[in-house]
């Protein structure tokens, strides 16, 4: 979706004879790039659906199917079928960010193929203008040829000086006996401009600089957070309004229905997922754990909440917790990560903390 502005997710359906193993799901996820869908068809009948970019669209204006081709366009590997073929669209997940009232989707590297094309070219320019200056080294100036030998020539067999413009060259000239080196002159403000252009496209792509060059100079410790802040902010906001809602709900969707047609989830009965994306690396762990716990005893968040945050899954995790708990109270083991066996300071607890009580009276002072 990023580097081609949409992608597609088609639902397959197995035969029996297909499936990996007997009694398995009988679905296959086929992901096609956008180069598949058939967008230079187009069709505007007075009466029924119409096709606008090889999507086709009811009376209503509600997506009913896609026009695809079955191979990839530019596969040359093997015979490419050019016929596109009518999909029904409850059987395409379609994948892509609506920044306006649009259809289709965007590269997100779009504002910045300009800078990138310019970068490219300034980089061929100053390669060529390096290699140039590099090739003329120096220039004989002579009255005749005895007097070229102050510089090494190479002649081929038949006498014919060699000349070729590569790095290291000396060239000959009449007027004098002398030889000139030549100096190339530095050129100033080129990280500079560099740096900008990258700035520019770090921007088009919505990366922060750093991210995508790895420079940090630019950089100190309260400004790269605030910007990770403002990347991870962007990111959530994608991975919940976009990605979740436009993918892998429908394909979750698919999967339940499969599951329940062959019979391993009960039928007639809707079951949801919970979705939690990986967690991003904390830049100051210790910093970010104070503050999730403040939150947790303010009320304004929830214990499962916070793992869920972290990309774990709350009910596992407590699951583990309750078996870890259960063998270290058979061996008689106390940890001080053990929150009901010793206090935050450090402190073990007095009394059993099963029991009910004053949690103030558990404590020893």
């Amino acid at each position: 979706m990023l580097e081609g502005g949409e992608v597609f997710a088609v639902k397959r359906v197995l035969r029996a004879n297909a499936r990996e193993k007997p009694g398995g799901i009988p679905l296959l996820i086929e992901l096609r790039e956008a180069d598949h869908l058939a967008d230079d068809r187009y069709s505007f009948p007075a009466n029924g659906p119409r096709i606008v970019n090889g999507i086709e669209y009811d009376g209503s204006g509600r997506r009913v199917a896609y026009w695809m081709y079955r191979d990839h366009p530019g596969d040359h590997s093997t015979p490419v079928n050019m016929k596109p073929v009518r999909v029904p669209a409850d059987k395409v997940a379609h994948l892509f960010e609506r920044q306006r009232v649009q259809n289709r989707g965007v590269p997100w590297g779009t504002p910045a193929i300009r800078s990138i094309r310019d970068v490219g070219d300034w980089q061929n320019a100053e390669l060529v203008r390096k290699k140039t200056e590099a090739c003329l080294v120096g220039i004989v100036f002579a009255d005749n040829e005895d007097d070229m030998a102050i510089a090494p020539k190479i002649e081929d067999a038949d006498g014919n000086i060699v000349e070729q413009f590569e790095p290291g060259l000396i060239a000959y000239a009449r007027g004098g006996k002398d030889i000139k080196f030549n100096h190339p002159s530095p050129h100033g403000g080129v990280y500079e401009w560099h740096r900008v252009q990258l700035h520019t496209i770090a921007a088009g792509f919505r990366v922060p600089y750093a991210l995508m060059t790895g420079d940090l100079s630019q950089t100190n410790f309260s400004s790269s957070r605030v910007g990770l802040n403002e990347f991870r902010r962007m990111v959530r906001q994608l991975q919940y309004q976009t990605v979740i809602p436009m993918l892998c709900e429908p394909i979750w969707k698919w999967f339940v229905e499969m599951a329940q047609v062959a019979g391993i989830l009960p039928p007639d009965r809707e079951i949801t997922a919970t979705w939690t994306p990986p967690r991003f690396e904390s830049v100051n762990p210790l910093q970010d754990a104070q503050a999730d716990m403040l939150e947790v005893r303010a009320g304004f968040t929830t214990l499962p909440e916070q793992i869920a945050r972290r990309g774990q899954d709350p009910e596992q995790m407590i699951g583990e917790w309750a078996a870890f708990a259960e063998k270290t109270d058979a061996l008689g083991l106390v940890f001080d990560s053990d929150p009901r066996l010793v206090t935050k300071a450090g402190l073990a607890q007095a009394t059993d903390p099963t029991q009910p009580g004053d949690g103030r009276d558990n404590m020893h002072q």
